[in-house]
């Protein structure tokens, strides 16, 4: 593993572990599937604890992360989960993401990335206290991601000139229509890999790249890049969902 986000982990380990009940850390996303960039990949964990969160564990958990005074502690998120609401995916909870406190759920398909091979920091495997995920309620929740948010955020216009909008507009809908296809979840450099097969300019899949892995990038304003961007996404997404 790269030796700032080890320590960062063993240091974030060591802070919380005394702060919350503590019954499990895990990793998902990019740092467990082997696709993590350091510097530019999120630091994806859920930490599964014994009782619900508590004001005062709420406080500790914020000082927590404030306190990493470490690199790219900036780029670590956690999900707070307690031990009796594992089974449902509907529950909001406590999440420091993007440098902020607030509550959200733990989606079907981050329960299934954890499945499918979390990287386990700390307690049991995810087999070992999460329900599993059944194909129908992954395909369930992808749908209604793209219908839900993603098409209706295709509206508006002044968004996608915003680098985030486009990397992770053009990746999510890559990595739904291969699940949605055969149950299959992806990283997000192999969605890159399927996105000219989805039609999408070779242009934008170039630009969103070189923000990725370090790639040359393309000449393509802010203006076109967005009118690209946003219309393959509208179409990809309402092919996927016929």
């Amino acid at each position: 593993m790269h030796a700032a986000t080890d320590r960062l982990l063993r240091g974030f380990l060591e802070a919380v572990e005394p702060a919350v009940p503590l019954v499990a850390l895990w990793a998902h996303g990019s740092l467990a599937t082997g696709d993590y960039q350091p510097g530019r990949s999120d630091l994806d964990l859920i930490a599964v604890v014994d009782e619900p969160v508590t004001m005062e564990q709420w406080r500790r958990i914020k000082a927590v992360h404030r306190g990493l005074d470490l690199p790219l502690a900036d780029k670590l998120h956690c999900s707070y989960l307690p031990r009796q609401e594992l089974a449902d995916p509907s529950a909001e909870h406590v999440t420091w993401a993007h440098e902020r406190i607030f509550r959200r759920p733990v989606t079907p398909v981050t329960r299934r990335e954890l499945h499918n091979g979390a990287l386990e920091l700390y307690g049991p495997p995810p087999a070992g206290l999460l329900p599993p995920v059944s194909d129908a309620e992954l395909a369930e929740f992808v749908r209604a991601d793209l219908r839900d948010f993603w098409l209706v955020m295709t509206r508006g216009r002044r968004r996608w000139l915003r680098d985030i909008w486009v990397d992770l507009g053009t990746v999510t809908v890559a990595r739904a229509t291969v699940t949605l296809a055969d149950g299959r979840l992806i990283t997000k450099r192999e969605a890159l890999d399927v996105l000219a097969g989805l039609g999408a300019p070779e242009v934008v899949v170039a630009d969103v790249r070189a923000r990725r892995y370090g790639t040359p990038p393309p000449k393509l304003s802010r203006f076109r890049r967005a009118k690209l961007a946003r219309a393959f996404i509208r179409s990809a997404i309402r092919k996927a969902l016929t």
